[in-house]
């Protein structure tokens, strides 16, 4: 059983990152108008959230720039142009590098000349060799770096230590637990924050959580993984975020004890633009056929397609995995 203090009390090493921008930027291509983005960065400054994902450091020459809009590439310039130089540092900004999907070396400057202030350095376990170039790379340029690594649920549990023991050496600052398909219920997410936890502790690391909602567990795991010592929580407003989303904002900063969070302010900005974005047709959220891929430990972009086409066959559609389980 936790320690109630871990949950009930005011632990200051805790840091909520919005990665509203960024994941939730995957559902509509990012495209986000500019007023959108300044008032959600003016509204993270009110509820006291500790760092802004403002989007993807993605590849121009695998990319189409034409076809995305600015958040998929965060140019300085454009950060800049929208959010301001961020000279008080009332909020940390970061953006997230995928190995083999960006041009680390050229596209991120050294930090004194970006107002970017982390990346998260996001790769799969086999590209853990990738990962480490861009983490030193980074780190060389002056940044905070954390590490995501992704779809933890289908990797062998061997090959996730061997993973966690190479990132350890490396000087990464948070080491992230990802739920990509989100299929992990909140009794795997303590084992596997333990075994996360061993490695941490070992080599002086932060852990966080970035969850899916395909199961409707993405909060449960969160504040799981923070009863569990996890002090990186990722949200996003509405749970906006690919196929089912990720753990609301608004629930987070409901639960979390320390009075420098301000559940009010996230009221405000769902009120006015994360309902408008639904009501301009951009789609998310937690459906049947996300429950389904949840389920079976899939990805979801079967899922995505199938919300895309407005099916409704739910049973053929579980059929159509579970045959080949």
């Amino acid at each position: 059983m936790k320690e109630l203090s871990a949950l009930m009390g005011v632990r200051q090493s805790i840091r909520v990152i919005d990665a509203t921008l960024r994941d939730g930027g995957i559902v509509n291509d990012f495209n986000f108008t500019d007023e959108f983005v300044k008032e959600l960065y003016k509204t993270n400054i009110e509820a006291g959230v500790d760092y802004m994902e403002v989007g993807y450091k993605a590849s121009k020459k695998l990319f189409d720039k034409s076809k995305f809009g600015k958040w998929k590439f965060c140019d300085d310039e454009d950060i800049l142009n929208v959010i301001g130089d961020n000279a008080e540092k009332k909020i940390k900004l970061a953006v997230m590098a995928d190995v083999g999907r960006c041009d680390f070396k050229e596209d991120i400057r050294p930090r004194s000349e970006s107002p970017i202030d982390l990346i998260r350095v996001a790769c799969y376990v086999h590209q853990i060799p990738g990962a480490l170039e861009i983490i030193e790379d980074a780190k060389n340029k002056g940044y905070e770096v954390s590490c995501n690594i992704m779809a933890i649920s289908t990797a062998q549990e061997g090959d996730v230590k061997v993973a966690l023991d190479m990132i350890g050496h490396s000087p990464v600052d948070c080491i992230y637990i990802v739920d990509s398909y989100g299929s992990i219920y909140p009794e795997q997410m303590q084992r596997i924050c333990a075994l996360y936890k061993e490695y941490a502790d070992r080599y002086n690391k932060q852990l966080g959580i970035h969850a899916h909602n395909n199961q409707q567990l993405a909060f449960a795991n969160t504040i799981e993984a923070c009863g569990d010592g996890v002090d990186w929580l990722d949200a996003t407003y509405s749970g906006m975020g690919r196929g089912a989303g990720n753990c609301f904002m608004e629930n987070l900063l409901a639960f979390l004890k320390n009075p420098k969070y301000k559940f009010y302010e996230t009221l405000k900005f769902i009120e006015k633009y994360m309902q408008q974005l639904k009501k301009d047709g951009v789609v998310w959220g937690y459906d049947v056929p996300y429950l389904v891929t949840g389920y079976l430990n899939q990805h979801p972009r079967a899922a995505m397609a199938f919300c895309k086409e407005k099916r409704q066959d739910y049973s053929d559609f579980y059929n159509e995995f579970s045959a080949h389980e």
